[in-house]
């Protein structure tokens, strides 16, 4: 049997030991990258949802003055209050999306927040909300969208959704 070198063996140590820091730093920075990424988009969605809050404290409806550019309505300050309310959602529901994907959040809370989306989207005033603002939604967060509404049709075969916002019935995925 050969006898290994005491000074090779430390020096294959040592190199070991630096591609293993090396990796882990490498890691490191992914995760910080990662972390700044979501800090960025959730930073965007308070100033979103700032712009939403100042529109109500003037008792302006968002929807109608930004997304419709019609500036006379006869909404309520009731109703005003509501619509601006599920923009601010449709704002958190977007980074819940992303802090998802990028795994800050766990399986148990994205899957009581995709109800949550499930059952927002099918308030019909909320769903004219995200209508109009769809566009600006990635295709990942809309694909999110579209399986909550088909979950929900999917149901028994004579599940029937009522829409008391807009009087829909939706019977069997049809509506």
């Amino acid at each position: 049997m050969k006898k290994i070198d005491i000074n090779a063996l430390i020096q294959l140590l040592g190199m070991v030991g630096i591609i293993i820091s090396l990796i882990f730093v490498g890691l490191e920075m992914q995760q910080t990258q990662r972390i700044a990424i979501a800090s960025a988009q959730e930073a965007r969605m308070n100033s979103n949802r700032g712009y939403i809050r100042s529109m109500q404290e003037s008792n302006l409806d968002a929807q109608s003055s930004f997304w419709e550019q019609k500036f006379d309505n006869d909404y309520s300050p009731q109703e005003i209050g509501y619509r601006n309310s599920m923009h601010e959602q449709w704002f958190l529901m977007e980074n819940d999306f992303y802090q998802f994907q990028a795994g800050l959040m766990d399986m148990v809370t994205w899957k009581s927040k995709r109800r949550a989306i499930g059952q927002t989207y099918n308030r019909c005033n909320a769903r004219d909300i995200y209508e109009s603002r769809k566009g600006s939604f990635t295709p990942e967060f809309r694909q999110i969208i579209d399986l909550a509404l088909t979950n929900v049709l999917a149901g028994a075969s004579d599940y029937a959704l009522l829409c008391a916002g807009c009087h829909v019935m939706y019977r069997n995925g049809v509506a």
